[in-house]
């Protein structure tokens, strides 16, 4: 998935923001910091999901006949293909 620089800036101080209220947490860094290695850490999630997702699709397209995106046959493929490479991830 996709997600713009500024959004993904806007999730992460929104993240931060709603921890620094929790009081139970306390941050042993400065906001900033904090903020920016969750922004990271987002970033670090997403390009993992996103190779997941070539993974699976890629299998799909190296069936021996065409399966178009966006028929059932393809959606099924697609969540079984994409659950498989998470259970080689460990997740």
């Amino acid at each position: 998935m996709r997600i713009s620089r500024e959004k993904l800036n806007k999730l992460a101080a929104l993240t931060t923001e709603m921890l620094s209220e929790v009081p139970e947490v306390e941050f042993l860094q400065p906001y900033d910091d904090v903020r920016q290695e969750l922004r990271s850490v987002l970033e670090q999630l997403l390009e993992e999901e996103a190779k997941l997702d070539q993974a699976a699709r890629h299998m799909i397209e190296s069936q021996r006949r065409i399966i178009l995106e966006g028929t059932p046959e393809w959606d099924i493929l697609y969540r079984k293909y994409y659950s498989e490479q998470v259970k080689k991830l460990g997740i």
